[in-house]
């Protein structure tokens, strides 16, 4: 007894030394050298300031194993070391033994130093600043490898984990007094320099252990301390494991199993109390299974058991001094509800543990604002949303929410003052819940903190932004290859100012302050500019005159969304975006306005970001970013099924709304077009839009609808179906007369007849009339608002994209061509000319083609025809490869020295005759006579073998040698072209009509949307030469023309009305999408 009475003395007074002489090693400010890796007592030299954790684990569990059972060490190690970096700073303690669970934390920590430092490791020592995780050894003993490392000084120092080492104190009872000591320290859990004080969060590990860890986590559960166990890890921790679970779990059968020793009386008698205390204090006690939880779910476990740990130890407190006056208290609750409610908030954790020295509520500001200033120093981690919940580490999440809870008075107060800065860390830490409770509560996002919010999520922190040759290829480096000077603006200029300001040689008053205080507002510009870069589309002009855009009508907070020190929520969405934070940007998505084009935008830009990240190899990130745009656009398919469910009309014209989205203006289903999303375009809400513009809003079918032109002649006119079909009468018609006139007229005396003249210039006003609508097609000229938003020159690409728009193009080009070869190159035959037109005429055949393509089964084959085209040219581009050298082989061996290859006129040119025959035996056309040399045509002197002739001549043919390997290989490329090349050209062929046959009433709804959305403003030519003037003077098609302007000096008040329906209806449309889109949350 007077042995233990001694020890327990000793434990005591090393107890505060082994604390004070940890907190005064780890202190990071003065950097330690130690060759060993580890530092002691003698090898520190730092100042008297100390270091605090705000998360300590100690493992347990060190003991001799006599049943050989393997568990997943990899799994723990990486929950362990997960855990503790969202910790916070981290204290891993442990017993240091060389073998067993402590040689597993070893490794682990290992593990931890090469992937967070990589090649730096040896140079972090354990008190480095950037180490914020640390591992110390405690209450152990020297091992073998420790004595043998003392002795060869040899040893590389990377062998054995940077840890910090006491020998003070020894023993279980030593390391739970160490606990409970910890415990009951009180640090500042958000800044050393604040007076707000919580205990030192403790969570005791358990993996493996034997009878006396069983005692120790008893004991450590009497000081109310949480105990988290490691099921499936073997003995100790699988016995309490399962106990927990099974009550009726025979004891000491179980113990005798998974230790693998005898069990006496005592022992069993002293196991069963231990075993029992625990199960009565099972609320403080977590599980992670080994087997089947994940890693990352371990810092919720832990989370969890601390909180709970700290609140019941209150409600013990209080159930052991409650008196007859809190039970007269207890007995008027029903009549006070309204007072309890009030002191609820009183009651909360954070309330209880936090120990502060102000006396008043007015001093609350003065204290929290500075406190919340504190947290934003250092890049957080990043944990899954997947895995997350309120109390997850770090939980300084938990209490700064609830300390924001805590006065009715000051509570909106601090809200509005420290809510952005909780909103920021939240954000950074992709911390899902604490974002959406805060948004919900009108917390909106400051604008200043949005420099600091990219640069510690979208930056790169080992990319030097300037150089060119940088080997990093992240989001910054792919924003950076959109345009530099935003992504500069974006990510880097906030790093660079912040270098500038930390630096005490550099004077920071002046320019460079005004730089930073602009900054924020130039981030909000890059991010919207950039957005506009990737998807080509110009700013929208509107904006720039109103700063209250449609967006800002319904912000997540309505009072304050005008605010210019506010954030809007579309562009903390955009930072969603560019971070690539698919839970993140579901929340702002929801939270903003115009859902449905939002959700588009966003799924466009990261399909273009993918793109982008695939270019360069990066293949993770591009599918990721592929996969977040596909969740994008299942959503929005998603709303447009339910809204269609929901209110079918409303959900049909919101496929026009137009909106403005970060200087977009465009509508759903115009941008949907633009970008080539065809699952939005196929989809009924699009279609059904699709045929009531088609049909002018008359009856969608063709009997009724001409039936209208009696009942509604105007809208039936005007209807672009009307227009199509007239259109095509006209353009038959001039092919008839085009052909007529190429067949009869084009040189003889039929052209001095007048039918001929009209045959001829009806063909090139039509073609005049016809390339006019094209031109405004492709440029946008005379369109309504929702497509002409584009810039010209993405306006062409997309143009010259549309395979009928080439042969449109290449029939003008012929036209024009034929022309001018007939009046300026005059000859007697007009050959060149008859030949011009002609060929124009062909092409004019291939586009009338077109007319079928708003067949719902014509159309379809000529989509697949289309597709096959890429594929002939694809295999052209391997064929004219391989005809040209089987060409110029067979040309060297029959034809040798031929001088004059590019001699005489370019129809004599000796590359026909290299291309011809390797190119007609594709077809099966041998030549076989002319390829073994022995031509007959020599006795009728139809070709030569005298040099002089047939250089002189290069019209005369000159005669083949007889060359037996010229056969030979033209056996060898029969076989490769006849059976190789063609059979592959059509299981291409096969593979694309699969292929569009599968998706072909989506292709042909897309196909069909093109000319619809072309003939609403289209007039057939050449009639529209006509009303040419008037088109471009008044502009029917724009609010902002004169014909607009006009109807409303002369219908004011009907426009005002038409108005107020528009925005009444736009209003109802925004909330509508808001409404389904909430509904849809987490269903996809």
């Amino acid at each position: 007894m007077a042995s233990t009475s001694a020890k327990d003395q000793q434990d005591d007074f090393d107890v505060p030394r082994a604390w004070e002489y940890i907190r005064t090693s780890l202190k990071g400010e003065t950097p330690v050298r130690n060759t060993n890796g580890n530092q002691t007592v003698e090898d520190l030299e730092v100042e008297p300031v100390q270091s605090f954790p705000t998360m300590v684990f100690s493992v347990i569990g060190d003991s001799d194993n006599f049943v050989p059972r393997p568990w997943p060490k990899t799994v723990f190690q990486t929950a362990l070391i997960e855990a503790a970096k969202s910790g916070g700073e981290t204290w891993i303690l442990y017993r240091g033994k060389e073998h067993g669970v402590s040689k597993v934390v070893r490794d682990a920590y290992k593990s931890y130093e090469d992937i967070e430092f990589k090649t730096t490791a040896f140079e972090k020592l354990i008190n480095d600043v950037d180490r914020h995780v640390k591992l110390i050894r405690i209450a152990g003993e020297k091992t073998t490898s420790e004595i043998t490392q003392e002795n060869n000084s040899t040893l590389e120092k990377t062998e054995v984990a940077a840890e910090l080492k006491t020998n003070i104190g020894d023993g279980n009872s030593f390391l739970l007094k160490f606990e409970k000591f910890v415990s009951e320290q009180e640090v500042a859990f958000f800044s050393q320099k604040m007076d707000t004080k919580m205990p030192v969060p403790v969570a005791i590990i358990v993996c493996e252990g034997d009878f006396k860890t069983i005692e120790h986590i008893a004991h450590a559960l009497e000081n109310k301390l949480p105990v988290i166990i490691m099921k499936g890890s073997g003995m100790a921790a699988d016995l309490v494991s399962e106990r927990l679970e099974n009550p009726e779990l025979s004891l000491k059968k179980k113990a005798s199993i998974l230790f693998g020793i005898q069990v006496d009386d005592t022992e069993y008698t002293d196991l069963k109390n231990d075993i029992e205390y625990i199960v009565e204090s099972r609320d403080l006690v977590g599980v992670f299974d080994l087997e089947r939880d994940d890693p990352l779910m371990l810092s919720n476990i832990i989370g969890e058991a601390i909180v709970s740990c700290w609140s019941i130890e209150n409600i013990f407190k209080r159930n052991r001094n409650i008196g007859i006056k809190q039970k007269r208290v207890l007995q008027q609750r029903d009549s006070n509800s309204d007072t309890d409610v009030k002191n609820l908030k009183k009651n909360s954790i954070a309330s209880r543990l936090l120990r502060t020295n102000f006396v008043g509520p007015q001093l609350i500001p003065q204290l929290i604002i500075p406190l919340f200033d504190e947290i934003k120093e250092s890049r957080p981690f990043i944990l899954n949303p997947k895995y997350s919940t309120p109390t997850s580490l770090p939980l300084y999440f938990f209490f700064g929410y609830q300390l924001l809870q805590e006065s009715d008075q000051l509570g909106p107060k601090l809200m509005k003052l420290c809510g952005p800065i909780l909103l920021l860390e939240a954000l950074k830490a992709n911390r899902c819940d604490y974002v959406r409770v805060l948004l919900d509560q009108g917390v909106n996002f400051d604008r200043q903190f949005l420099p600091e919010l990219y640069e510690q999520t979208v930056s790169c922190v080992d990319c030097d932004f300037q150089k060119d040759d940088s080997k990093c290829l992240h989001m910054q480096w792919i924003l950076k290859q959109i345009q530099i000077k935003e992504a500069d603006n974006l990510c880097n200029r906030y790093k660079f100012l912040m270098k500038k300001k930390k630096n005490p040689e550099f004077d920071w008053t002046g320019e460079h302050e005004k730089k930073l205080l602009k900054l924020p507002k130039k981030v909000v510009k890059a991010g919207r500019h950039l957005c506009r870069k990737m998807l080509c589309y110009k700013e929208d002009k509107g904006e720039k005159e109103n700063k209250n855009t449609n967006e800002e009508v319904e912000g997540y907070n309505a009072v304050r969304s005008t605010d210019p020190m506010y954030l809007k929520i579309s562009d903390i969405l955009l930072w969603a975006i560019f971070a690539n934070r698919r839970e993140l940007a579901e929340i702002c998505w929801l939270k903003g306005t115009d859902q449905l084009l939002t959700g588009l935008i966003c799924s466009a830009m990261l399909k273009k970001l993918s793109k982008k990240a695939n270019n360069v190899k990066e293949q993770v990130l591009a599918k990721d970013l592929e996969e977040h745009s596909r969740l994008f656009e299942q959503r929005c398919l998603k709303m447009m099924d339910s809204m269609y469910e929901e209110d079918a009309k409303h959900a049909i014209d919101l496929m026009d709304n137009e909106a403005v989205v970060w200087g977009i203006h465009s509508s759903p289903l115009t941008f949907a077009y633009e970008n080539f999303m065809y699952d939005i375009v196929a989809h009924t809400c699009s279609q059904k839009y699709i045929n009531k513009k088609w049909y002018n809003e008359l009856a969608p079918d063709l009997n009724p609808f001409f039936k209208s032109i009696v009942r509604e002649p105007v809208k039936f006119f005007t209807a672009p179906l009307t227009k199509y079909l007239f259109n095509y009468t006209l353009f038959f018609s001039m092919l008839a007369m085009y052909s007529a006139f190429v067949l009869t007229s084009v040189s003889t005396k039929y052209y001095e007849l007048n039918i001929g003249r009209v045959f001829e210039y009806y063909v090139y006003f039509w073609g005049a009339g016809d390339l006019i609508e094209e031109l405004i097609s492709c440029f946008g000229c005379l369109e309504a608002e929702g497509r002409s938003h584009r810039s010209y020159y993405s306006r062409m690409k997309r143009y010259l994209y549309d395979f009928w728009n080439l042969v449109d193009l290449l029939s003008y080009a012929l036209l024009l061509s034929a022309l001018f070869v007939r009046h300026f190159y005059i000859d007697e035959t007009f050959t060149i000319a008859r030949r011009m037109f002609a060929l124009s005429l062909l092409v004019m055949y291939l586009r009338f083609l077109e007319v079928f393509l708003i067949h719902r089964t014509l159309g379809p084959t000529l989509i697949m025809i289309k597709e096959m085209l890429k594929d002939l040219l694809g295999f052209l581009s391997i064929a004219v490869f391989v005809v040209l050298g089987v060409g110029i082989y067979y040309h060297a061996n029959l034809w040798p020295d031929h001088q004059t290859i590019w001699s005489g006129d370019w129809t004599n040119w000796r590359i026909w005759t290299i291309l011809y025959y390797p190119y007609w035996q594709l077809y099966g056309e041998l030549n076989l006579d002319n390829l073994d040399g022995s031509v007959a045509d020599y006795e009728d002197r139809e070709c030569t073998n005298i040099t002089a002739e047939w250089e002189s001549d290069p019209s005369k043919e000159r005669c083949p040698h007889d060359d037996w390997t010229v056969q030979a290989i033209a056996a060898f490329y029969l076989l490769f072209s006849n059976l190789l090349l063609v059979n592959l050209v059509i299981a291409m062929f096969s593979y694309t009509f699969e292929r569009v046959q599968e998706n072909s009433e989506k292709l042909w709804r897309f196909e069909r949307y093109t000319v619809i959305n072309d003939y609403e403003w289209r007039i057939p030519s050449p009639i529209n030469i006509i009303f040419l003037p008037y088109r471009f003077l008044c502009c029917p098609m724009k609010k902002n023309g004169c014909l607009h302007k006009c109807r409303e000096n002369f219908n004011k008040e009907e426009m005002e009305a038409a108005e107020k329906r528009e925005k009444a209806d736009m209003k109802y449309q925004r909330n509508f999408q808001k409404v389904i889109a909430l509904r849809n949350q987490n269903k996809i």
